[in-house]
């Protein structure tokens, strides 16, 4: 959160307040989630292999579609480890290693499938240029 909002304990509001929120948390991901940093590094690296290739609105959609699926399972997935960690005081718990260990396949699984998007389209455009 930014500094002048910290101790914010009601509800947001204005339509500005909130969005503030969304923007601070997004950078939080950014600078705290490794994986995060990953994830948008082979979202542009995508987004520029579709330029280049020119592929349709429908391909474009759908590779959309990969990278924001995977990108709101990482926010959910770091969601889950803060909260996890917060109610557990960072201890060993059996039921928050399951938690974490559910949301991070979650991840991984949205990883697949973008992948998995990604071949579908792009594999017949490289074919077709060689």
């Amino acid at each position: 959160m930014g500094s002048r909002d910290k101790q914010q304990t009601s509800k947001n509001h204005h339509l500005i307040q909130a969005m503030g929120h969304a923007i601070d948390g997004i950078i939080e991901v950014l600078k705290e989630e490794r994986n995060m940093r990953y994830h948008v590094l082979a979202a542009i690296l995508a987004i520029l292999v579709a330029f280049f290739l020119h592929i349709s609105s429908m391909e474009w959609l759908w590779i959309l579609l990969a990278i924001f699926v995977v990108f709101t399972a990482e926010f959910l997935n770091t969601v889950t480890e803060a909260v996890t960690d917060l109610i557990v005081d960072h201890h060993f718990e059996l039921n928050v290693k399951k938690a974490k260990d559910v949301a991070a396949g979650g991840v991984l699984i949205s990883a697949i499938f973008a992948v998995i998007v990604g071949l579908v389209i792009f594999v017949p455009h490289f074919l077709a240029i060689i």
